[in-house]
């Protein structure tokens, strides 16, 4: 028996209109009712999540949220962080440089300041609205060294993206988690955060094996943690490389793919 299921939002929860549908909650709500933790697991920032942990009603004292592709964990009823690993302003600026080589885009997420980069675009834009958080302009190189970073993250056009992937200091993937999220959306880690890393603390906290854990993802930031569940479950709109290393495949976020993943596995 499943006593945990991880779920990404974007992709995968959500369907395309950033809604959960009807099937998918009543299948979340079932799930709960036979003791399975559901446990939210997301790229985005714990204020882009909110509504979506109201909705399904889970605020409990032993109910957890993953966020920031796992450099955060929260216990929700108590509110407080049970799981953190981050950078710092050093590594904001490393990134930044490497960005204004390349002529692409940077933003990054301070503990201080919130969203921060050093000139507004299109993606920060994209960030800022899904999340409902503002934007601050700053100089990265005003950071100092030890200031606290949660990710920094490239952001472009998909096609711009994909050729900045390819030219990136080998280096970089020893220092840095690096997890594209969105086609338009690069991120830069703690080495020791993902979202298989942050679901292990919670599996920690509940003594739950992970034999006994479903994941589900659709983008490169969900590799971890599908990998680490027993039951790691690729959307049908996922990315090739998601999808290679998933246990299954389920319908489309359009298609209540989380809902009849959790009805066929889960559900006695």
């Amino acid at each position: 028996m499943y006593k945990i299921i991880a779920l990404d939002m974007d992709g995968t929860l959500l369907n395309s209109q950033k809604h959960i549908s009807p099937r998918t909650k009543e299948a979340i709500t079932k799930a709960r009712q036979q003791g399975i933790k559901i446990v939210l697991a997301s790229g985005r920032p714990i204020e882009g999540m909110r509504q979506q942990l109201a909705e399904l009603d889970i605020h409990g004292d032993d109910d957890y949220v993953l966020y920031y592709n796992g450099s955060l964990v929260e216990n929700l009823g108590a509110g407080e962080i049970v799981h953190q690993n981050i950078t710092d302003g050093k590594a904001a600026k490393k990134i930044a440089r490497i960005a204004q080589k390349l002529g692409v885009n940077v933003h990054a997420f301070s503990t201080i300041h919130g969203l921060i980069t050093p000139k507004n675009s299109r993606y920060t834009e994209v960030e800022a609205t899904i999340n409902g958080i503002g934007i601050t302009e700053l100089d990265f190189e005003t950071l100092d060294d030890e200031h606290p970073i949660i990710k920094t993250m490239i952001i472009d056009e998909p096609a711009v993206l994909s050729e900045v992937i390819k030219v990136l200091p080998p280096e970089l993937y020893n220092e840095f988690t690096i997890v594209q999220s969105a086609p338009y959306f690069l991120e830069f880690l703690n080495p020791a955060s993902n979202k298989g890393a942050g679901l292990a603390a919670v599996a920690a906290l509940l003594n739950v094996p992970r034999e006994q854990i479903i994941s589900m993802g659709d983008a490169g930031n969900d590799i971890h943690m599908l990998e680490y569940a027993g039951l790691g479950i690729a959307m049908d709109n996922a990315m090739d490389e998601t999808k290679a290393v998933a246990d299954a495949i389920t319908a489309s976020n359009d298609d209540d793919g989380v809902a009849i993943a959790i009805e066929k596995y889960a559900l006695r």
